[in-house]
């Protein structure tokens, strides 16, 4: 048996993507009980998603194409676009290999537009619960089948402005989402305002792009067993309060918003360069993006913690999908695997390495979404950087890799993901109660539920 491992990396702004296999059990009609997986890979193969391929991408794309000499690929660049690809479904031009980010996968499963994947993690040796973290399969499992190839699990932590903190007398322990007094207290005193509008943040909650993570933090359900919503879950209202009560304590929702919105994320002038945040909830790449800022900022990392105190994350990223139609599914299979593969990840891994040598950088690891190559790529090539701060921050993102938890496999993932979205803001700005934006959400999502599995 050949052991398969599958992940994957993002830098900075922009995400690495390549991964993928497909066949098998489960979900609608669209079983792909017809094709032999087991074929010799050859002949064209097409490819749609594959974006922003950077150095890791870029090695794991020729890894699999020495391996799988008798394939010629066609990569198409462009970004995935659901209404391009029902489109592309409808009018027979289907590629080979689809990347999309893994809330669309059940969604897409369950509208039979793309085919089950066990029978080809079967012909290429390859068992999703031994090499992936559990919870990433979780999010694109349906009806006893794995549907998609996951990659990336990034994991969110909170980074601190130790420049901001020591001013405020404020310490790593009171950054605790756990402890709401505390934390709250630790806000007070470091933010800032001028004429009533922010200046300093205390702490940066990211509302509405990690609301999940508040709301599962908290003791919440989005999603239930069957993928039906829960939106309007009495448990969910925990973490919309403590985020109200963040914002509120901050100038309210409107005025954090406009202030974050004005930050410099990706530039010279960013956030923790200006002291414009105390601390901030982060996923993991963003370290790379203040890797050059090094000698301007004096970070430090905590967990984000759910309400018993435990270190807690959840899982997010891409997935690559075999699409219904696909005229070459053997190749596709293959050529994934490969590009997946302990090898593959190996030449990531000394790209990167390679990388950072010649530009002075530090190498924060590659999260892969599977520990194997978490943990090899990290004892090569993830060294001590001369600034224990950053250092202490790169740890604190490996600590936290085994703590995640599934956002939820739904037909109407994305629309779930909209809904709630839609009834935080509401919620945070007091034009509905958590209550009734939440019902408001359920409703909706209900629907595109309903309407997604109808028949």
């Amino acid at each position: 048996m050949r052991k398969r491992i599958i992940g994957i990396a993002a830098i900075a702004a922009s995400a690495v993507v390549l991964a993928g296999c497909g066949s098998g059990g489960g979900g609608g009609g669209g079983t792909g009980g017809d094709i032999d997986f087991t074929a010799e890979p050859t002949g064209a193969l097409s490819a749609w998603g594959f974006e922003n391929a950077d150095d890791v991408g870029q090695s794991r794309l020729d890894y699999a194409a020495e391996q799988l000499s008798d394939v010629e690929v066609d990569l198409d660049a462009t970004a995935f676009d659901a209404q391009k690809f029902t489109t592309r479904i409808a009018s027979g031009d289907v590629p080979d290999v689809v990347q999309m980010d893994r809330r669309y996968v059940t969604q897409y499963a369950a509208q039979d537009l793309i085919i089950p994947l066990d029978a080809c993690f079967e012909a290429q040796d390859v068992t999703p619960d031994d090499y992936w973290y559990p919870f990433v399969v979780d999010d694109v499992r349906y009806e006893d089948g794995i549907w998609a190839v996951p990659q990336f699990y990034q994991p969110p932590a909170i980074i601190l402005n130790k420049r901001v903190m020591d001013a405020a007398g404020v310490t790593n322990e009171e950054i605790d989402t756990s402890n709401p007094e505390a934390l709250l207290g630790a806000v007070e005193k470091m933010y800032q305002e001028s004429g009533g509008v922010p200046s300093v943040l205390g702490f940066d909650p990211v509302s509405t792009g990690q609301a999940p993570l508040w709301i599962l933090g908290q003791g919440g359900q989005l999603i239930d067993g069957d993928g039906a919503p829960t939106l309007d879950d009495p448990s969910n209202i925990a973490g919309i309060e403590l985020l109200k009560q963040l914002n509120d304590a901050q100038g309210g929702y409107a005025a954090v918003k406009s202030f974050t919105d004005s930050f410099d994320t990706f530039g010279d002038n960013n956030q923790f360069v200006a002291d414009q945040v105390g601390a901030q909830v982060n996923a993991q790449w963003y370290p790379n993006v203040l890797s050059p800022y090094v000698d301007q900022i004096q970070i430090e990392a905590v967990p984000f913690k759910d309400s018993e105190g435990n270190p807690f994350s959840v899982s997010g990223g891409t997935a690559f999908v075999i699409p219904a139609g696909a005229e070459n599914p053997a190749a596709a299979c293959a050529w994934m695997v490969e590009l997946t593969s302990e090898g593959a990840w190996e030449a990531a891994g000394a790209a990167r390495a390679e990388t950072r040598a010649e530009d002075g950088g530090i190498n924060t690891g590659l999260f892969t979404g599977s520990p194997g190559p978490d943990e090899s790529i990290r004892e090569q090539y993830v060294t001590e950087s001369g600034n224990a701060g950053f250092d202490q921050t790169i740890s604190t993102y490996y600590d936290v890799l085994e703590y995640g938890l599934s956002f939820g496999s739904s037909p109407a993932g994305q629309d779930i993901q909209n809904e709630l979205n839609n009834a935080v803001t509401a919620a945070l700005l007091g034009d509905k109660t958590p209550e009734e934006a939440l019902a408001d959400a359920q409703q909706a999502a209900m629907r595109a539920y309903e309407n997604a599995t109808a028949g």
